[in-house]
């Protein structure tokens, strides 16, 4: 009977320390914790998973050496959804909660967009490794990422449609969030000062799972290819729609769209598509072999581009820090527009908005798999 009464009386007091205990634990003196937002359930989990693998190899290099002064690193990991509530959220318990000084997040742009006040506001750092709409530069001092901005990717998708695959007019179906306005913006812009005509501009709802209407007044125009930048989840049923339409036009969507979900979303209706997609080094690199070589060993898979630029992401914050001396955001803010980084995806310097200057690459689906276009 005594037995039993400790257990009812001490289970429950145990159940009310645990998440005491637990963020007693990320607020040690022995450990820098790092924030992560990002979007590890529903739409968008596929950014998330890739993240958070470039993140742990981070860790576990600067770990594997002693960590960084003189204390292990660790991450906790917040999940946005892909949403702007859901990632408001994230960060106020990451701020409020884990009293973190850096964090990393989130994909999506709105989500980027949508938390970085609340970063701004309590000088804590924010970079970005996918997030790539033109407005996050004018975001704060606070933020960063380092991927280069839509602009870069329209200008790059312009060119590729006009130059090497010698197409004249196109049509645009973006999808009506902050990433696809920026995006096809760009590419409109770029597109028309190399001499191409944009014959019809079309937007989606975010929610949007339909496309056969739009698919239908597109087509009517007869446009030698679609631009059509937006998430894989929508990408890949608009390219099964225009397929079942019979659309001949050539599909071509930015790094939203990169995601092996895509083809499993399209099927062979993905054939033959192309996207722009942030820049790596050949593989002769050897900062690159490297990385791919420890990245398969932890995870037993090739890594996909946003792994390796959230990789990056958490050494440049990490080296930040060290340079620093402390875990305190507004110092490594400082170091961070000091920093010049050697990283895997290449040289990082940031200018006065937070901004990196790197390239896009182009990629095309063939035969199930996306597939770097030379």
């Amino acid at each position: 009977m005594k037995s039993k009464l400790l257990k009812s009386v001490f289970f429950p007091i145990l159940l009310f320390l645990v998440p005491f205990l637990l963020s007693s634990c990320s607020k040690s003196p022995n450990v820098i914790n790092i924030g992560v937002v990002g979007p590890f359930t529903g739409e968008g989990a596929t950014y998330g998973a890739a993240m958070k693998r470039g993140i742990e190899l981070a860790l576990d290099e600067v770990n594997s050496t002693g960590g960084i002064l003189n204390k292990k690193v660790i991450a906790t990991y917040e999940d946005d959804r892909l949403t702007q509530k859901d990632g408001i959220n994230a960060i106020n318990k990451l701020i409020n909660a884990n009293n973190v000084q850096a964090i990393i997040g989130s994909a999506a742009s709105k989500v980027t967009l949508a938390i970085a006040p609340f970063a701004e506001k309590a000088h804590v750092v924010l970079i970005s490794s996918i997030s790539t709409a033109d407005t996050i530069k004018y975001s704060g001092d606070y933020i960063f990422r380092d991927v280069p901005p839509n602009k870069q990717q329209g200008i790059t998708a312009a060119k590729f449609v006009y130059d090497v695959l010698g197409k004249t007019n196109a049509a645009v179906f973006y999808k009506n969030d902050d990433y696809g306005i920026s995006l096809s913006s760009a590419f409109i812009s770029a597109f028309k000062a190399l001499g191409g005509k944009i014959l019809i501009v079309d937007s989606y709802a975010p929610d949007a799972t339909d496309f056969r209407d739009q698919l239908i007044k597109i087509k009517s125009k007869n446009p030698d290819v679609i631009f059509f930048p937006g998430n894989y989840q929508e990408s890949g049923i608009i390219l099964r729609q225009g397929k079942e339409l019979r659309i001949k036009s050539i599909f071509v969507g930015g790094d939203g769209s990169y995601s092996p979900e895509l083809i499993k979303i399209a099927g062979i209706a993905a054939d033959g598509s192309y996207y722009t997609l942030m820049s790596l080094p050949p593989d002769t690199a050897k900062s690159f072999l490297n990385f791919k070589a420890a990245y398969y060993k932890k995870y037993n898979e090739t890594p996909d581009v946003y792994s390796v630029y959230s990789y990056d992401a958490a050494m440049v914050i990490l080296k930040a820090i060290e340079k620093a001396g402390e875990y305190n955001g507004e110092k490594i803010k400082d170091e961070l527009y000091k920093i010049d980084y050697h990283g895997v995806t290449g040289d990082i310097k940031f200018d006065s908005y937070g901004e990196v200057n790197k390239d896009y690459s182009v990629y095309l689906v063939k035969n199930g798999s996306f597939v770097l276009y030379k």
